[in-house]
């Protein structure tokens, strides 16, 4: 299972929020370049970057910052926030970004995703992010009447790559990923599914490792990264997926002194 550490980006800045709210954001470092480069050496094999300037402003913001992560490091890099349309796609494609990851147009305009999985294929990801079962979008500022299974269904037959699921309220809380909810949206769907919202310690990870022969690929963490309360490098030697063998161990770290 890959773990896929998250760098969210509000003005130029690595941020985390709390279930999504822009008003209960923390800043955790001004140089996100930095941050990147820092989870790539602990072993990080792809970086999840989350533009939320531009899912508030429905189009990209922060391709500055982005662009240097890019440049920085030599792991993929998927993008989100804010891509509504086939020109902001393809400029960040266009920067060297691996993935794009859609979620508003999912909902709102699904016949652009069959688009641009044809135009793009491989490169496209749909995000799926709900508040009990209902999918959030526009930054998760609006919740539709639009259901995540079906959705991930429908984005499944357009060809997307992968899907990634949120459950907001776990989203920042350190509280554990939904696993029934993720139980029951890869058993739906053929294509790999990456957890996204809670995953606190290496238990949460371990707890999602049975739900990997259905289709749970990866997992995205980002507070308990940030906290310390989960360490990459612990977190990677414990799933078993990354360039932990390049890496020292974490000598600060109980688990594996």
């Amino acid at each position: 299972m890959e773990v896929i550490p998250a760098i969210d980006l509000l003005e130029g800045r690595c941020v985390r929020l709390y279930q999504g709210d822009y008003a209960r954001s923390e800043v955790f470092d001004e140089n996100p370049v930095a941050v990147a480069r820092q989870w790539v050496e602990q072993g990080a094999t792809r970086l999840h970057l989350v533009d939320l300037d531009g899912a508030k402003a429905g189009h990209p913001v922060n391709q500055q910052a982005i662009e240097a992560i890019v440049r920085a490091v030599d792991v993929p890099v998927q993008v989100g926030g804010g891509l509504r349309d086939r020109s902001s796609v393809a400029g960040l494609l266009g920067l060297g970004v691996q993935r794009i990851i859609l979620g508003t147009v999912a909902v709102e305009q699904p016949d652009l995703v069959a688009q641009l999985c044809e135009g793009f294929p491989q490169q496209i990801v749909v995000g799926i992010d709900a508040r009990n079962g209902k999918v959030a979008t526009r930054g998760w500022l609006e919740t539709s009447a639009v259901e995540a299974v079906p959705l991930a269904q429908q984005m499944s037959q357009f060809g997307v790559a992968a899907i990634i699921y949120t459950d907001i309220y776990r989203d920042g809380t350190l509280q554990g990923p939904n696993r029934e909810a993720l139980r029951e949206l890869a058993q739906a769907i053929s294509i790999p599914v990456i957890a996204s919202g809670g995953v606190s310690s290496v238990t949460d990870l371990l707890n999602l490792l049975p739900l990997e022969s259905l289709g749970v690929s990866g997992a995205i963490v980002g507070r308990a990264l940030y906290t310390g309360d989960l360490s990459l490098r612990e977190a990677i030697r414990a799933v078993g997926n990354g360039r932990w063998q390049d890496v020292p161990p974490d000598l600060g770290s109980s688990a594996f002194a």
